[in-house]
């Protein structure tokens, strides 16, 4: 009886994760994507280009992270 409490919690913070967190972090990967792809187009900064690979590959690490804590909250 007394883990009924924690299991409350912890389905209360899947619940927040897939309301807020999980579109933020999907969204920020978009959106370096985006940037990426519109510098290749324009013919900008190789180095650039890579910063911002670098930064999209870091963001989908984060996002995979933060989902699969969200499927593991929502499970309990």
């Amino acid at each position: 009886m007394a883990d009924r409490p924690a299991r409350c919690y912890v389905r209360q913070m899947g619940s927040f994760l897939s309301t807020f967190v999980v579109p933020i972090v999907v969204a920020a990967v978009a959106i370096v994507l985006l940037l990426g792809l519109l510098n290749m187009m324009r013919g900008g900064s190789p180095n650039r280009s890579q910063q911002l690979m670098r930064l999209r590959v870091l963001l989908q690490f984060i996002a995979i992270v933060v989902i699969m804590v969200t499927v593991w909250a929502m499970r309990r």
